[in-house]
This record gives C-alpha cells, structure tokens and sequence, in this order.
C-alpha cells in the first residue's frame, strides 16, 4: 500500500471512503478469493490532495456557486469549463509516479520462484469509483467515465486525470444536486483494472429486476465487450434461473449481428458474429452455472440482491463490477403480470385514480432530468409524480405509476387534468418500455400490451339535466391545481373554488417560496402567484375562490431551485408544513396574503385563502395578525378560513369559531390518514383508507355542528367530497358547500339535488 495507490488485496467493502463504491467492492471480492481481474485503486484522497494542492479546489466551487441545473446551457458550459481545467493541470510528480509503478506492477511475470523479468505492458480499464457511489440507498452507476484498453505509462496518468475530471460531467454536477449531495463532499476514486479481452460478457441480476421476483436470477449475455449491453446497441440472450431448484425456467435466444471487440492495437472496434452463431445460445450450461454460483455467492455475502457486471476470456469466467439492486422491494402475494383475457394481454394491473381509456407509446421517467423526453400523446410512466412533473403531465395522454394511493398527487392532478391514471402497480417503470405501445384503461386499472378498442359507455346529458335546471341549496364547488385549467373548470358549472393549492403554481415557477425570501426576491414570489391565481379568479368572476395558503412538505419539493436546503424528516407528512411552517418563516406567509391583497386592488374580491394544517388557536390569531400586516381585514374584507385536517382542530373547533373564522373547509385526505393511522401514499393500504370510517364520519358531524351554531360556514375540499355516498353524507349533516373534481361535479350535483329531495319529503335537512 503506497501513499496514493492501495491494492485490491488491501480494499474491503467498508473502504467507500478510500476507493468508492465499484473499488470497495472489487477489493470485496478480491477478499473472497472470487475470479477479479488483478488492480488498484488510486484513492479519493489522491484526487483530493490533486485538487487542493494544485488550487482545482478554490476554482472549481467558484464556478458551481449558485449554479442553476436546471439551466442546461450554463449547467454544459460550467461543466466544460471544470472538466477543462483539471485536465490541463499536471498531476504533482510524485503522484503520477506512483501510479505508473504500479501500473507497471500489474504487468510483471515470474520467471521462477524468485526472479521477476522486464514488466510487460498490458491493457487495462480505468474507471470512476466515487464515494458516493453504488451506496445501498443511492446508485451513481454511469454518473462518471471508464476508459477501456488503456495501455503504456505514458497513458495511464492522463486516464486518471480523465476520470477525475469526469466527476463533473454535466448529469454528474446535475445528478448530485438533484439528490442533495455536496459536491465538496463527493470524492474520486480511479481504479485501475487488468483489461478483460472478453469473447462474452454481460450482466448479472440475482433477482429478477423486471418482476421484482427474489426467487429468480437474471443472466443477460453478448459476444464481445460488455459496453454494448450498457448502452442498449445488441438486444442480449436472457436466461432465467430458479435460485431454489437451479433449473434454468427460460432462454431468450436473441440474434446478435455483432459484438465489440479488442484488436491488436488495443482498439475497440465492431466485428461481425459468425452467421452460424448469431441466433445460438452464447453461453454453455458450464458457464450458466458458474455465473449462477458467484452470483449466489455474492448474495449470500452482501445479504442483498446484486447487480454484477461479468466477462469471459478464454472459457474463464470474471467478476468486474457488483453493486446494490438499488430498486428492489420484497415480493408481495398475487403476480400482475401474464395474464391473458379477451380484451389483450395484461402487463399490469393497479388502482384507478383517474378514469378512462388511452392508448400511446410509454416512456419510463425515471430522473427529473428525463422530463423532455415525454411528448405529447405518451404515456408518462413513473415511480411517482411530483409537483416538478406536472408539464410533462400535462402533456401525457394517460399516466402510470409503481407507488402511491388515490390521494397521492398523481391521482389528485391526473383527475383534475381529466387524463387516465393508474397508480400503484409497483413495478410499471420496470415492466414497461420506452416506445412500447400500450393501453392503459385506468377505469379498470389494467394496462394492457399493445393497442386494443375498448368501448366505453357515452354519457348522455339531456336538456332537462343542464345545471340551469339541477338546482341545490348546498353548493357545488370544483377543487383546482393548475391555472390554465381555469376557464374548462368554469364551464362545469360548479358554484366557485373551494380549493387553489399554491404548490402547482409554485412547481411552474421552479424556485421554492423559501428561497425567493433568502435572496430578498418577494416580490417575485408575489407576482408569480398573483398571475396563477387572477386566471381562476377571472374565470370564476363573481363566484368564490378560496385560495390555500402554501403546504410544502420537505421532501416533496427538493428539485425546486433552494430545496436542497429543506431539512430531512423522519415524517414529512406530519413535520414540518402548513401554517407551523409559515409562521415559523413569516416571510412567505406575507407575501402569500399580499398576492390577495393586491388581487382585492385590482377588483377581484371573491378570493379568500384559508391556512392548512392548523392545530392551535394561537396559530389563527397570528396568522390574522399577519393579513392585517399587509392591509386586509380577515372576515370583514377578505373571505378567511382554516382547513380542518387534523383531529386536533376537530376537537377545538369551538375554540376556533370562537377566535373567529369565516369557513372551515374538510381536508379529508389528511384527516382520514391521521384519523385511522394510515400512511395515503401507501398502495398496499388502500383498501383500508375509508374517509367513510365511522371516525371520520363522526369528526365532521361534529365540526359541521359546532360551526352552526357560530353561523360558520362548512365546506369540503379533500378527494371525499367527489363520492357520491360522502356528498349523501355531508348533506343530511347541512354542509353549506361540497367541492369535488372537475370530472365528479355533474355527478356530485345530482346525488346532493336528490339527497335534499328527500329530506325535503322528509321534512328539512339539519340547519
């Protein structure tokens, strides 16, 4: 072990810190005396003394300060301009000797048992291990360079140099922002590895990462060099293994025209695969077996499901690379996928958030970075959506989801929007493919392969059922996110707004509301949701608007410019948000009320705002204090409520009317949720999440009560409010208003007309 060089012989899996994750795990299995091309590591504290020693340092987060990724031509150009300056500097002399000695060791030949002839010079790989990387919880594969078939000392210091200056490639500098990580705190590793002159290679998966089966081992091989399986040129042979009985269950057989190979000047160059080879099995039964018993034995050790990257060099089989399946989650009963019915075959089933029916070509959005990718008429597919994605929403013509309930915030935009969603299919980012064309009839939650008709029932609407003639004392409302939806929503017909969320509006903006205050930008903030919230309010002229005042999450919002400060919580959905947020930042807070006010100047006085999350008196008091700060009077001027969404304000709803509130307005998603206990983004508790749970029902009975007998009005802006059986609910009880989305409020209107039908014959409602 030198002073910038350590060996393979010398690594182990906790040496993240010295050679990254690919070097820690190659001295891993180097330790467990598995077949790993001989090498070293020059270590992360090699690159670190390289750039502080020489003044990198100093320059390079000068450059990144304050750097926008999300501004791709500054973010290309500040990348270059980095990349550039470490590739021009000299590495220190007594650096680059080390690493041209033991370049050179890795090339000795025994003579004897103890004399050692002239080094041959042999080609190796060098490749980028950062500290961060291949962690349990968060894989940088292919964030950084590898250079193959690098051969000579005069060539190896510069390919280190190379590497190192990968750690600032644009998707690099972008991909750590993205995932709040320090840039400061980001080191490089370059390993130096014996070249595999490979005749095969290809990729290990000790579980099967298309179905997330734990019982399945994944074998993908191609002829040649293993970059061409990286990078998706050569479709590879698949075979699918039993971990429990060894049975090979399945070969894919797919015909490979060509491979990447080494010539004799070390180039790596396209060769053509034999004819008679081309759509052959590539790997043998020996082989298949050999790679099913590392990879086991990898498993077994690392006590998770890996991915390896493996080469064969005259019949013998190496490991190269073994990292995390960072996406596996544990296999839950009932398989989804396969299924054959009438209509087509099944590729996934889920939860409908949003109804209807679309057929178009997928595309997997798997990063933010990723979001241009979907075009108009695509089926956006996606582990979750997040308030940076609603563009790309906007433009998909059906969206799929692995996670997340029929309140999470696909489900809630997707049914604002009108665009067929599923949610909660657990694996869609896996099992579906970029262009592949699929249906998605979210009615019934299934996608399904291909293209297929399927009819679905036409809605008719006569004359006598125009909401000029369904009449209800109970106000119909319609809850909205996006702006532009503003006049589409009017034409419903519905009575007014009963919720604006400010975080779409926000999203569009693309900076969080915390760091318009930092940089002394209020008035920015201001101006961004006056113009959001005047195309509702024009569109809904004369009709009421309530606004709700900003409810960020901390871990909902960390893509916007300035959310890579919000803190990190154990429980976001009961942390730090809604008003103990705002006035914790007052700031925000004031410059929400002050978008109204001005509004209110400029004549459009049917917005109110009401405050979120709201567990105190004192809360109300001192967000009074603030409206008044910027010129409104709460409930003499402005329309000003609360939103009742936790058992709390339930419980001191009389203390609450008595401070003195215009409305208060049913937040049943987060009531019910912290009512019953139940996290609403978990897909595998959706049938136990019922806003119909005698709890909840009993909770708003109270509260509409309560809010009678102060003359308070009481209205609901949560997802319950579009099922029909709550808006039956709500009615007896004398709710003053009922606020569903946009495609519910037609339905909504006529179950209220004939709930108050009836109790009219029935002699009144509860008043």
């Amino acid at each position: 072990m030198g002073k910038y060089v350590v060996w393979f012989k010398d690594l182990q899996k906790d040496s993240i810190a010295i050679a990254g994750g690919k070097g820690s795990n190659l001295g891993e299995m180097t330790q467990l005396s598995l077949p790993v091309p001989n090498g070293f590591a020059v270590t992360a504290q090699t690159y670190k003394e390289f750039i502080e020693q020489t003044g990198l340092k100093n320059q390079i987060e000068q450059l990144l300060l304050g750097l926008d990724e999300e501004d791709t031509t500054n973010l290309q150009k500040t990348s270059e301009q980095i990349q550039k300056i470490i590739i021009e500097t000299p590495v220190p002399e007594d650096m680059a000797e080390e690493i041209v000695d033991n370049y050179e060791l890795l090339g000795m030949k025994k003579r004897d048992a103890s004399n050692l002839v002239q080094p041959e010079e042999v080609f190796v790989a060098v490749r980028s291990s950062a500290t961060a990387e291949d962690l349990p919880s968060a894989s940088f594969a292919g964030q950084q360079a590898t250079f193959l078939n690098i051969k000579g000392k005069e060539h190896i210091v510069d390919a280190v140099r190379a590497c190192w200056a990968s750690l600032f490639t644009a998707r690099a500098i972008y991909y750590r922002q993205k995932n709040k990580f320090e840039h400061s705190k980001v080191y490089l590793s370059a390993i130096v590895q014996r070249m595999v002159n490979s005749e095969k290679s290809g990729i290990m998966f000790t579980i099967n990462p298309a179905t997330n089966n734990a019982d399945e081992l994944v074998i993908e091989a191609i002829y040649g060099l293993g970059e061409m399986i990286v990078g998706g040129e050569v479709n590879p042979n698949t075979y699918l293994i039993d971990k429990k009985t060894k049975e090979l269950k399945k070969i894919e057989v797919k015909k490979q025209d060509y491979g990447l190979f080494r010539n004799e000047k070390g180039e790596n160059v396209k060769r053509d695969i034999a004819k008679s080879n081309q759509e052959k099995q590539n790997l043998n039964d020996k082989q298949i077996q050999e790679l099913f018993r590392l990879g086991k034995k990898l498993e077994e050790h690392y006590g998770r499901p890996q991915d390896i990257e493996w080469a064969i060099e005259n019949g013998e089989v190496f490991l190269v690379q073994t990292r995390p399946v960072t996406t596996f989650k544990p296999k839950v009963a009932g398989e989804r996928l396969g299924i054959t019915e009438e209509a087509g075959k099944i590729l996934l089933k889920g939860d409908t958030a949003s109804a209807g029916v679309y057929s178009g070509p997928v595309k997997v959005v798997n990063a933010i970075s990723e979001l241009n990718k979907v075009l108009k008429g695509d089926v956006l597919v996606t582990v979750m959506t997040t308030p940076d994605m609603v563009p790309a929403m906007q433009r998909a013509g059906a969206i799929v989801t692995d996670e997340g309930g029929l309140t999470c915030h696909a489900a809630i935009v997707a049914r604002e929007m009108g665009t067929p969603c599923i949610v909660g299919t657990e694996h869609a980012t896996q099992v579906l493919k970029d262009g592949e064309m699929v249906t998605v009839h979210a009615s019934k939650g299934i996608v399904y392969e291909g293209k297929i008709e399927v009819k679905m029932p036409v809605k008719v609407v006569s004359s006598a059922q125009t909401k000029a003639e369904i009449i209800t004392a109970t106000k119909i409302k319609i809850i909205m996110d996006i702006p532009e939806m503003g006049q589409k929503a009017a034409e419903t017909g519905a009575d007014g707004v009963g919720l604006v969320r400010l975080e779409i509006m926000i999203a569009a903006g693309g900076i969080h509301p915390a760091e318009y205050i930092r940089n002394g930008k209020e008035k920015d903030y201001v101006n961004l949701l006056k113009d959001g919230i005047k195309k509702i309010a024009t569109a809904f002229a004369h009709k009421p608007v309530w606004v709700r005042c900003s409810d960020m999450r901390t871990d909902e919002y960390r893509g916007l410019q300035g959310g890579n400060l919000e803190p990190k919580e154990t429980d976001p959905m009961i942390g730090w948000h809604g008003i103990r947020r705002l006035l914790d930042e007052p700031k925000i807070l004031k410059a929400e009320f002050q978008a109204v006010k001005e509004l209110h100047d400029e004549g459009l006085k049917n917005v109110g705002v009401m405050i979120p999350f709201v567990i105190r008196t004192e809360e109300v008091q001192k967000a009074k204090d603030i409206m008044r700060e910027v010129g409104l009077e709460p409930c003499r001027q402005v329309d000003f409520g609360i939103m009742v969404e936790t058992p709390a304000a339930c419980w001191i709803i009389e203390e609450l009317c008595k401070e003195g509130v215009s409305f208060v307005s049913f937040g049943t998603n987060d009531l019910t949720q912290m009512t019953l206990g139940i996290d609403r983004n978990n897909e595998r508790l959706n049938s136990r999440f019922d806003e119909m749970h005698p709890a909840v029902l009993g909770e708003l009975a109270k509260v509409i009560k309560v809010c009678k007998k102060y003359n308070v009005i009481t209205s609901i802006c949560g997802q319950a409010g579009s099922r029909p059986e709550m808006a039956d609910f709500l009615v007896h009880q004398g709710i003053d208003s009922i606020s569903a989305n946009a495609d519910a409020v037609y339905d909504i209107r006529k179950v209220v007309a004939q709930t108050e039908r009836k109790l009219l014959k029935d002699g009144g409602r509860k008043r």
